[in-house]
C-alpha cells in the first residue's frame, strides 16, 4: 500500500474536520486554584481541537505533511490558509506561557512533547511560510524539558499508550538530528542504556487499550540508532529466535470503535505496520525480512478501512496511517 493523492486528500479532509473542533475535549490540566477553571481554548488557542492537545498537534503534522507532499491538491490551499490563521505569534505565546506554568511540568509528557517537535520539524520544511519560525520557541522549550527528563528517567516506560518513552524519542530524535545535537546525543545514549541489552521478549501484548507495541516501538528506535548489522542480530535475539513475532504478532480485533480506549487498537495495527516496515529494511535474512513485510501488510490492511468513522478514532488515526504509509528514510 502506498500513499496516493487520493488517500492524501481523504486524510487531509479528515484532519481539516477536527483540528478546529473544540468539543468534546479531554484536557490534561492541573488546577492550582479556582482561578484555573477555564475553557480549554483559553490556554490553548492553537491546539484546542481534535479531542485533546496532542491529537491536535499531530493532526496539524498530518496536514502540513500532506501539503508538502501534494502541494497541488485542492486541500493544500485550505491547509495553508488555516495554518496562517492558527500559527500566529500571539496565539503561540499563550501556548508557551501555559507550558511554563509550574503545574505544567508533566503536561503531555512525553507523547505531546515528541509530537510537537515532529510538527516543528515538518513546519520548517515549508520554506514559503513562517510557521517553523513561529513554532520554534515551543519546540525549544520542550526540547530542553525532554533533555532534563532523560536526566532523571531511570527506567524506560514501556506501556503501549501515551506514556511510552521510545515513541516520543523516535519523533524527538528526528527533530534533534537537525536542531539540537546535544539532545540527539542524549537520546542515543539513553536509549542504548535502556534497550541494547534486552532480548527474548515475552511480554503480554496486546493490552486492551494499547496503540503501540511496547517491543516493536523500542525496536524501531534502536533501528534508528544501531548500525544495521548490530541491529539485525539484536532484533533476532529480541523477537525472532524465540518465535514471538511469527507466533504473536497478528492484527488485533477492535470490538467497539465508539469506545475511545478500545479504539486505540486500530492505532496498534497501524503503528505495528510502521514499526515492522522500518525494522524490515535493516534485516539481511530474506526470510525474516519477508515475514516482517507480510505482517506489516496484514496490519495495515486491517486498520486502513477504519481511519474514518467514529470520532473516537477519527480524531487521530490518520496520523498513524500516514506514519505507516510514508517511505522509511
Amino acid at each position: 500500500m502506498e500513499l496516493t493523492q487520493g488517500i492524501a486528500r481523504d486524510f487531509a479532509r479528515i484532519a481539516l474536520g477536527h483540528v478546529t473542533q473544540p468539543y468534546p475535549f479531554k484536557d490534561d490540566h492541573v488546577f492550582g486554584s479556582e482561578a484555573d477553571v477555564r475553557a480549554p481554548h483559553i490556554d490553548h488557542p492553537v491546539f484546542f481541537g481534535s479531542y485533546d492537545w496532542h491529537s491536535c498537534v499531530h493532526g496539524w503534522w498530518t496536514l502540513l505533511t500532506l501539503r508538502r507532499l501534494y502541494p497541488a491538491m485542492p486541500e493544500a490551499a485550505r491547509i495553508a490558509a488555516l495554518a496562517e490563521e492558527t500559527f500566529t505569534c500571539k496565539k503561540l505565546a499563550v501556548e508557551l506561557a501555559y507550558l511554563r506554568r509550574p503545574l505544567s511540568r508533566g503536561f503531555e509528557r512525553p507523547y505531546g512533547w515528541g509530537w510537537l517537535l515532529y510538527l516543528h520539524l515538518e513546519a520548517v520544511q515549508h520554506e514559503d511560510q513562517p510557521w517553523g519560525v513561529r513554532l520554534e520557541p515551543l519546540a525549544r522549550e520542550l526540547a530542553g524539558r525532554l533533555k532534563a527528563y532523560l536526566g532523571v528517567l531511570t527506567y524506560p516506560i514501556t506501556v503501549g499508550t501515551h506514556f511510552n518513552t521510545a515513541f516520543a524519542l523516535i519523533l524527538a530524535r528526528d527533530w534533534a538530528e537537525r536542531h539540537d545535537p546535544a539532545l540527539f546525543a542524549a537520546i542515543d545514549d539513553w536509549a542504548v542504556r535502556a534497550f541494547a541489552a534486552r532480548r527474548h521478549y515475552a511480554g503480554w501484548e496486546p493490552g486492551g487499550d494499547e496503540f503501540l507495541s511496547p517491543v516493536l516501538i523500542a525496536a524501531l528506535l534502536m533501528r534508528r540508532i544501531m548500525p544495521e548489522q548490530d541491529f539485525a542480530a539484536w532484533f533476532a535475539r529480541l523477537v525472532l529466535e524465540n518465535g514471538w513475532l511469527e507466533r504473536e504478532c497478528r492484527p488485533v480485533t477492535v470490538s467497539d470503535r465508539s469506545d475511545g480506549k478500545i479504539a486505540h487498537l486500530d492505532g496498534l495495527n497501524l503503528s505495528r505496520a510502521w514499526c515492522l516496515t522500518g525494522c524490515a529494511s535493516a534485516l539481511t535474512d530474506p526470510a525474516a525480512r519477508r515475514l516482517l513485510d507480510d505482517r506489516a501488510g496484514e496490519h495495515l490492511a486491517a486498520a486502513l478501512p477504519h481511519v474514518a468513522g467514529d470520532y473516537m478514532g477519527e480524531h487521530w488515526l490518520a496520523s498513524f496511517a500516514l506514519l505507516a504509509l510514508l517511505p522509511e528514510d
